[in-house]
């Protein structure tokens, strides 16, 4: 039903700004739940930010606060995260998936669809 594909990744200085793509398949995209997760080298998926089918609710994790954004263009079927001041703890792959729930959920278990990853590297 919908196959998410992230892209923006890349190498930005600590402190920068780098403002990530998440483009699904589906007609139904605006009913869908969205949300951005991340996996360091030797550590486990953590959950980023969550965006409801609206964009009227949205979730992020403590780490990220004040300093990620993540918004959705249903017109565009294309979910954004906005990361800015960033730091090296930054560095993952990060991940972006969908529900056909259409809530906005932390877990990433909740999620039903999810990308390839795009790698964010941050220098210090």
């Amino acid at each position: 039903q919908v196959q998410p594909v992230e892209s923006g990744g890349g190498l930005v200085q600590a402190g920068g700004s780098l403002r990530l793509s998440c483009a699904a398949s589906g007609r139904t995209f605006r009913n869908y739940g969205m949300g951005w997760f991340r996996q360091a080298p030797g550590k486990e998926r953590e959950f980023v930010a969550a965006i409801n089918w609206s964009g009227g609710t949205t979730y992020y994790a403590d780490s990220v606060k004040g300093r990620f954004t993540i918004s959705r263009d249903n017109a565009k079927n294309t979910v954004y995260l906005q990361m800015s001041s960033l730091k090296s703890e930054d560095t993952a792959v990060y991940y972006c998936a969908a529900t056909t729930t259409g809530f906005a959920y932390t877990s990433g278990g909740m999620y039903n669809y999810w990308g390839q990853g795009t790698q964010v590297t941050v220098s210090s």
